[in-house]
């Protein structure tokens, strides 16, 4: 890997990790465990500057690394964030597809990726607790949560990914 696109990892994983910590100190949304989701606008510009490769790798090294810190790693809250990283990853892949076809916007993929986090979330605290009754109750109140958050960190990823355009060029040439 070039030193170029290692410091820019480095620096995308660690501004996820400082959005990550910040976002774990703010009161809860309405329903308890809501989260505004902003960490993920490190993953979807990963996805804008890099490919799908490098928002998981920075997604998942988010994930390991602020369960470390916060001394979660291995624990309920970890199995939950982890599997709400990977699937909203994967989720937001499938949207960076229609993205990068001018079908949809970075708004729509970021809602993508936050239904995906929520859904993936709830169903493994379901699993890990053995009764679904979650599904019925709390996750609908979650999906109605992240449209506007997934709205929010869209909209901060569509006019961050405009000012970063210059180093989204000078990553794409090299």
């Amino acid at each position: 890997m070039k030193i170029k696109k290692m410091t820019h990892f480095a620096m995308l994983i660690t501004f996820a990790l400082i959005i990550h910590t910040v976002e774990s100190l703010l009161p809860t949304l309405p329903v308890y465990g809501a989260k505004l989701g902003l960490a993920n606008v490190i993953t979807l510009l990963a996805f804008v500057m890099y490919d799908f490769s490098a928002a998981l790798f920075i997604g998942v090294t988010r994930t390991i690394l602020g369960s470390i810190f916060a001394g979660t790693f291995m624990g309920t809250a970890f199995y939950l964030s982890f599997s709400g990283a990977v699937i909203s990853t994967l989720a937001m892949a499938a949207g960076m597809y229609l993205w990068r076809r001018g079908k949809i916007s970075l708004i729509a993929v970021s809602i993508m990726g936050a239904v995906a986090h929520n859904t993936a979330q709830v169903t493994v605290a379901s699993l890990l607790i053995g009764n679904f009754g979650p599904m019925r109750v709390y996750l609908p109140l979650l999906l109605l949560l992240a449209i506007p958050t997934g709205f929010f960190t869209g909209l901060a990823v569509t006019y961050s990914q405009k000012a970063l355009a210059k180093i989204i060029a000078d990553i794409q040439h090299d």
